[in-house]
């Protein structure tokens, strides 16, 4: 009937009654959007919102764009101030910038709404700040808080009390300490040498404290020019670690080489043969997961000290918009991410240490 009834009607007509008709079915199909109902094709004037801004409430369900990849396990690296010069640093001390804890939080919360599983705390050195206060709160709220499966933290140790382990080593799941060498003269070649300080003596301590207080331990090495021919395999055996994570040295421009840069990392470079040997050396150490310049270079989700995606794809660290200002939807589109990465070098193992059956 109403057919026939448009082709009785001038054109002028017949238009306007068209258009009444489109305005009612999009009016009504925009009153069932909340009930989460699919709309098969998008409603003229209509721009569908893939996630909504920082500032919105959230909801129960956020839509995440599909090219955009999930920060399942992200490196903050809250601040670069450091209390070691380690002369192949990758991260340097270009700013002394530490957000506000409450904004820290905030942006670690977007983080576990947008799917992170495990975080890392890095630096710079962590325990500087507030006496490794600042970075213990942040471990309880994610834990306590976001109930994240896994909370670690990536330090060189020295400034690690018992005190600290007392207070906030029930929310800690994963202990990562940086150990070059084994041999004392060569840490300090290195810069990690702090007057009459033992590095190597200090790691036995936290290796101890790690067992009576039940954080998981972790070893983290560079391997670089000064240490390439050393064997590890006594002393691994003997501290044990859940893991053993073995790096080969890596320049980034404006961070350890180049004008702009704070050290000049290229008398600590190595080969891709040297590294290899040196791998083929401990090859029977089980706890040994290996990283190349090519497996490490986009398979980190790194946020620097102003929440900053960083991507080093092009051999330089290339700050995204930060999170807080634009969500993480936006600003990891820019990190340089490479996913399948991440994946193929074991980015995701067991990383609570519920899951680990320890004997502590």
């Amino acid at each position: 009937m109403a057919l026939g009834l448009l082709v009785r009607l001038p054109l002028a007509v017949a238009r306007a009654v068209l258009a009444a008709l489109r305005g009612r079915l999009g009016a009504l199909c925009w009153s069932l959007a909340p009930l989460s109902l699919p709309l098969p094709l998008p409603l003229p004037g209509r721009r569908r919102v893939s996630a909504p801004s920082p500032a919105a409430p959230a909801g129960p369900r956020r839509e995440w764009d599909d090219a955009s990849p999930t920060p399942t396990s992200v490196n903050y690296h809250f601040t670069r101030q450091c209390n070691y010069k380690c002369g192949f640093c990758f991260h340097t001390a270009k700013t002394s910038f530490v957000l506000p804890l409450e904004e820290a939080k905030r942006g670690l919360a977007m983080l576990k709404e947008a799917g992170m599983e495990k975080i890392n705390f890095s630096g710079g050195e962590p325990f500087l700040q507030d006496r490794g206060e600042f970075v213990g709160k942040l471990v309880q709220f994610c834990k306590q808080e976001l109930k994240l499966p896994s909370v670690s933290i990536v330090s060189n140790g020295s400034l690690i009390r018992e005190r600290w382990f007392k207070k906030y080593g029930e929310y800690l799941d994963i202990l990562a300490i940086s150990c070059d060498s084994f041999d004392e003269d060569v840490n300090v070649l290195i810069g990690r040498g702090q007057g009459n300080k033992n590095h190597v003596e200090n790691l036995h301590k936290l290796r101890q404290w790690c067992r009576e207080y039940a954080v998981a331990f972790k070893i983290n090495s560079v391997i670089n020019r000064f240490n390439v021919e050393e064997d590890m395999n006594e002393q691994i055996e003997a501290l044990n670690p859940v893991r053993w994570k073995v790096f080969q040295c890596l320049l980034i421009e404006g961070e350890n080489t180049g004008e702009d840069a704070l050290r000049e990392a290229e008398k600590f470079v190595i080969s891709d043969e040297d590294f290899e040997q040196f791998l083929d050396r401990h090859k029977d150490v089980s706890c040994l997961v290996p990283e190349s310049n090519q497996k490490m270079r986009d398979s980190y989700l790194i946020l620097d000290e102003y929440m900053r995606f960083l991507n080093c794809r092009k051999g330089r660290k290339e700050p995204s918009k930060s999170i807080l200002d634009v969500g993480v939807q936006a600003a990891i589109k820019f990190s340089g991410f490479d996913e399948k990465m991440f994946l193929k070098r074991g980015g995701k193992y067991v990383w609570s240490k519920a899951d680990m059956k320890l004997d502590w």
